[in-house]
């Protein structure tokens, strides 16, 4: 009886024991599962710090700082930046001088479309299976990889009088005595062919990976039941590319909104060829009328995500379905 008895005594101390190391042990690996649940949620933070700071530091501050000298008279040099309200916006609105340059961009904006058809035509004929196709494809891609300024100056003697054009049109027996930079429709006409010349392949480049990205079976399945190569674009790479083509659209409208490097360095904005930055650059630096610039640049940038926002709402981003 002695013995069962302290047997039985001795029981409920182990059984406590034994909790209590239970309690102990679970509390660390509890502590863990908080910390690891921590680390989990501040790493993904930890990686977007540095991007968030410099996209911040040299975007969004200046930004802000633009649109605190929109309201000023800061010339750009003296530390005197008197406010004048709204007087820079109005004048940029009264002012047809400043406003006029606006009509340059449809120039620009006609030549956004001849270079979209020009390289959709160029990316839908690509896709397919002929000779020479990835010779063809580096040629259009290769004028986009040109610094624009090299760019300039190779089209400034292409342009000039008995230059490039004027001999190759000489073989022809056409006239050669026209000033091709010489007057602002030709001057403008000029300039936009050479945006086509140089953005044709970024937009080529766009169309084709979006067409590759089309399974090959809707392709086969089009080829058995009889289908051209024009009904295969209408009904199967036309809405498949609907995206990427509604995106070109946006980079052509505020691409043209926002021409400079090459009528600048071609021109610099002579012969009324000046484009809302070329006149808003010589506001800033030539003039020094920082405030004044700082205006037409929030109104352009204000232009375009009005012009983005109509668009978005007109087309927007439907799921393609082609099965």
């Amino acid at each position: 009886m002695t013995e069962t008895t302290k047997t039985v005594a001795a029981r409920p101390p182990r059984a406590a024991t034994s909790s209590r190391g239970t309690r102990a042990a679970s509390a660390p690996h509890g502590t863990r599962n908080r910390r690891g649940q921590t680390l989990r949620r501040i790493t993904p933070w930890m990686f977007l710090a540095v991007p968030l700071v410099l996209l911040i530091t040299f975007t969004y501050v200046p930004v802000g700082n633009m649109i605190y000298y929109s309201f000023t008279d800061w010339d750009g040099i003296s530390p005197d930046r008197n406010f004048t309200g709204v007087d820079n916006y109005s004048q940029i609105f009264t002012r047809p001088e400043l406003f006029r340059v606006f009509f340059v961009s449809f120039y620009y904006l006609a030549a956004s479309v001849v270079q979209i058809v020009v390289a959709l035509y160029f990316a839908t004929v690509l896709s397919f299976d002929i000779r020479f196709r990835n010779l063809f494809k580096g040629i259009l891609f290769f004028p986009y990889l040109i610094n624009g300024v090299a760019i300039g100056f190779v089209f400034l003697y292409f342009f000039q009088d008995g230059g490039t054009l004027d001999s190759v049109l000489s073989w022809f027996g056409a006239a050669t005595d026209h000033a091709w930079l010489g007057d602002p429709a030709s001057a403008n006409t000029s300039l936009a062919g050479v945006s086509v010349w140089r953005f044709t392949g970024l937009n080529f480049v766009l169309f084709l990976g979006a067409i590759q990205s089309i399974p090959g079976e809707l392709y086969e399945a089009a080829q058995l039941d009889g289908a051209s190569r024009w009904q295969q674009f209408r009904h199967i790479i036309a809405p498949s590319i609907k995206p990427v083509l509604s995106l070109s659209i946006i980079l052509a409208v505020s691409g043209s909104l926002s021409v400079f490097e090459i009528p600048y360095i071609m021109t610099g904005g002579a012969t009324g060829t000046s484009t809302f930055v070329i006149q808003t650059v010589k506001l800033a630096f030539q003039f020094n009328k920082t405030g004044l610039a700082s205006a037409a640049a929030v109104v352009l940038l204000l232009i375009i995500l009005l012009i983005t926002w109509i668009q978005r709402r007109l087309v927007p981003d439907d799921k393609v379905d082609l099965v």
